[in-house]
């Protein structure tokens, strides 16, 4: 059956997913890409890029995973692009290029409507003005048997997390100080939710912890 999940999602070891003052220079945030590591050196990450080499091992296996069986993605506005408010044009169309890496359809949670957007490689951001529970019916629909990947930003998993709707969760925990940013989980009682930890494993760069919310 189709589960909705959060994979390879990077967390510091204060909490936080995103460092301060996201902008056009600073995607993640003011410190932000030390959360990557553990992704930027793996064969996965140098492959997407068109490149040779990158490490294999833990980080990389998991990394692979995180693109395994997924027949749809919902992100969220900020996770598209630093454009807020109306939309001035059609010009932005995310940060990764003409190919972006999902292959699937994607759903981009916003307050203002676009038309849908077809990239290279099957990609299709597609933007959801309803609400949560419209892009995770819309993505359910689109990706049939194989699952949903929530991909972020914070403030998107968050939303689906306290609504109960992740089935599976899969933090990589960076040994890592940000000291501010956008906090994951505070405030959220994954307990009273249902979440419990079925799985941890120590990377090369991270400690891969999996929670799966019990049914």
């Amino acid at each position: 059956m189709s589960k909705v999940r959060v994979l390879s999602f990077a967390v510091s070891l204060d909490g936080f997913s995103a460092g301060p003052n996201q902008s056009l220079e600073n995607p993640l945030g003011v410190n932000g890409p030390e959360l990557m590591e553990s992704f930027f050196h793996t064969r996965v990450w140098r492959a997407m890029h068109g490149e040779a080499g990158g490490e294999e091992g833990v980080d990389n296996e998991f990394a692979a995973m995180g693109f395994a069986n997924i027949g749809a993605w919902i992100l969220g506005r900020n996770m598209f692009g630093p454009v807020r408010g109306p939309w001035p044009d059609d010009s932005w169309k995310g940060w990764w290029g003409d190919e972006p890496p999902y292959h699937t359809p994607v759903f981009v949670l916003t307050h203002h409507a676009r038309p849908p957007l077809r990239m290279a490689g099957g990609t299709e951001f597609r933007f959801v003005t309803e609400g949560i529970d419209a892009a995770l019916e819309q993505a359910r629909a689109a990706a049939g048997e194989r699952d949903v990947r929530v991909g972020g930003g914070v403030a998107t998993v968050r939303q689906y997390l306290r609504a109960g709707l992740i089935d599976d969760l899969h933090l990589v925990f960076r040994p890592v100080l940000l000291g501010a940013g956008e906090h994951l989980l505070n405030e959220i009682d994954l307990r009273a939710l249902g979440y419990e930890c079925t799985k941890h494993l120590a990377g090369e760069r991270a400690v891969h912890l999996f929670l799966t919310k019990r049914k």
